[in-house]
C-alpha cells in the first residue's frame, strides 16, 4: 500500500464515526504510554513508516465487539544494524496449554484470562528509531517526525522488547520461568501450592490453587500494565472453551464455520470420514494443477484447526504434502476435509477427570505408505493425566528397509 492508498483510506475511515472513536483511543493510548516524541528530522537518519490498520473484534458467538484501530509501524522498511538486532520472542506452545487445561480439569484448577492492552507499547526501544507521522495527523506535526522511545506494533524488535519486560517484572514477583516453554511461569508456596501464568503475546492465562498469590498477582499486573480482566477463560486464539462439572470442551465450531463461508463450502454435502481410505496421493506429472496460493491458504487453515482437531490430523498432513505443486486430486482431497468438517463442526476436545494420573505416548507407522518415494507414515498422541494433549502425522525423512525399522523410527520420533 502507497502513501496516497494509506491517506485515502485513512481519511475514508476518519469519516465514519465508530472508525474515527478507535482511531483517537489509539492515539490517546500512545500519547498517554509516551511512545514517542516529536522532534526535527536529524541528517541522514531513515525514517519507518506508519499506517493504520482497522480491524472489527468479535466475541466468541460472531457478535461485534468493537471497532479497533491500530497504527502500525511499516516495519520492512527497517535496515538491520541501524534500526534493529534482536528481534526473536518465544511464544506459547499450544502443547502446554493443553496440558494446562488437562491439570484443571482433574485439580479443579480455576483458569482466568486477561488481556494486555496496547501490549508492545510498553516495551522499552534500544535502538535510535524515526517514524513519519500516523496518517490524519500529519498537520500537527508540520516537518516534525516522531522519535520513538517504545515499542510500536510492525517493529521487528516490538515482540521482543515487550516479552523481556513482562519477563522481568513476573520475575520480580517470584514467579519462575519454564526452560521447556519460556512462557510459562510458576510460583509455589510453602504449602506446596501452585500459581501458574502462561502468556500469549498479549493474552495471559492464570491456573493454579494459590489463590490467594493469583489474586494479588492480578492486581499488580493491573498497576504495572493496562490489564483488561476476562474472568473465567472462554476464547483464546480462536478456540472456544467451555466448562461444566464433567469437564472442559475445547473447539473452534466458529473457525470452521467461517472456513466453509469462506471457501464456498457451507452449503456442501456432509461426509463422514476425512479423507478415502482406498486413494492414495502422490505427485501428479499429468494433470490439472491448481491455484498454489489458494491451496497454501487453504492448507494452512486446517493446519492450524488440527490443534483440537486430532480427527484430522492425518488427512491435513497428507495434503500438506503437496504444497509446492497442487493438482486438482490435491485440492479434491482439501475440500473432502471441509465436507467432513460440515458434519461435525464443533466437535473437538474434552478434558475430563481421570483416575489416571500417568503420562502415556503411543505411535504407529504404516511401511513404504507413500506412492511416490516410498517412504513410511508416523504417527504419534500422549496422554496426559487421562486426556490427550499432543498428536501428530509425519513422512518419514528417511526410507524405512522394514516394518520393524518404521515402527522404531515412529517410536522415537513420538
Amino acid at each position: 500500500m502507497n502513501l496516497t492508498q494509506c491517506q485515502k483510506m485513512t481519511k475514508e475511515a476518519l469519516s465514519i464515526p465508530e472508525w474515527k472513536k478507535a482511531v483517537l483511543e489509539e492515539m490517546n493510548a500512545l500519547e498517554k504510554n509516551q511512545t514517542w516524541q516529536a522532534v526535527e528530522v536529524p541528517k541522514n537518519k531513515p525514517r519507518v513508516g506508519c499506517k493504520w490498520v482497522f480491524t472489527p473484534k468479535f466475541k466468541a458467538d460472531g457478535t461485534l465487539e468493537r471497532y479497533k484501530a491500530r497504527l502500525v509501524a511499516k516495519g520492512y522498511t527497517q535496515t538491520y544494524g541501524i534500526d534493529y538486532t534482536e528481534t526473536f520472542a518465544p511464544v506459547a506452545k499450544l502443547n502446554t496449554i493443553r496440558i494446562l487445561l488437562s491439570l484443571a480439569a482433574n485439580l479443579d484448577w480455576p483458569l482466568q484470562q486477561l488481556d494486555v492492552k496496547n501490549a508492545f507499547l510498553n516495551g522499552k526501544l534500544e535502538e535510535e528509531v524515526y517514524m513519519s507521522p500516523p496518517p490524519g495527523f500529519e498537520e500537527q506535526y508540520g516537518s516534525k517526525v516522531c522519535k520513538l522511545e517504545k515499542a510500536l506494533y510492525g517493529l521487528k524488535q516490538s515482540p521482543r522488547a515487550w516479552f523481556e519486560r513482562f519477563t522481568q517484572f513476573i520475575k520480580k514477583q517470584g514467579f519462575k520461568q519454564a526452560q521447556a516453554d519460556h512462557t510459562l511461569f510458576m510460583k509455589f508456596s510453602i504449602k506446596g501450592e501452585i500459581a501458574v501464568l502462561i502468556v500469549y503475546v498479549d493474552d495471559i492465562i492464570l491456573t493454579g490453587n494459590y489463590c490467594k498469590e493469583i489474586e494479588d498477582l492480578k492486581k499488580k499486573l493491573a498497576q504495572e500494565f493496562e490489564i483488561k480482566d476476562l474472568g473465567e477463560l472462554k476464547y483464546f486464539l480462536g478456540m472456544e472453551i467451555a466448562r461444566s462439572q464433567k469437564g472442559i470442551v475445547v473447539s473452534q465450531r466458529k473457525y470452521v464455520l467461517d472456513l466453509l463461508h469462506e471457501t464456498g463450502m457451507s452449503a456442501c454435502r456432509p461426509i463422514d470420514t476425512p479423507i478415502d481410505p482406498n486413494q492414495k496421493l502422490g505427485n501428479v506429472k499429468e494433470g490439472v494443477p491448481v491455484n498454489i496460493h489458494q491451496y497454501q491458504r487453504l492448507v494452512g487453515r486446517l493446519i492450524y484447526l488440527a490443534h483440537t482437531r486430532p480427527d484430522i490430523a492425518f488427512a491435513v498432513s497428507m495434503v500438506s504434502q503437496f504444497m509446492h505443486n497442487p493438482f486438482q486430486e490435491h485440492l479434491d482431497a482439501t475440500y473432502r476435509i471441509l465436507r467432513y468438517l460440515k458434519s461435525c463442526p464443533g466437535k473437538g476436545l474434552f478434558f475430563k477427570r481421570s483416575d489416571n494420573r500417568n503420562a502415556e505416548a503411543f505411535t504407529d507407522a504404516d511401511y513404504a505408505g507413500s506412492i511416490t518415494d516410498r517412504r513410511s507414515t508416523s504417527g504419534y498422541c500422549t496422554y496426559v493425566w487421562g486426556n490427550l494433549v499432543t498428536w501428530r502425522s509425519k513422512k518419514q525423512n528417511v526410507v524405512a528397509g522394514s516394518s520393524a525399522e518404521s515402527e522404531f523410527r515412529s517410536m522415537d520420533y513420538g
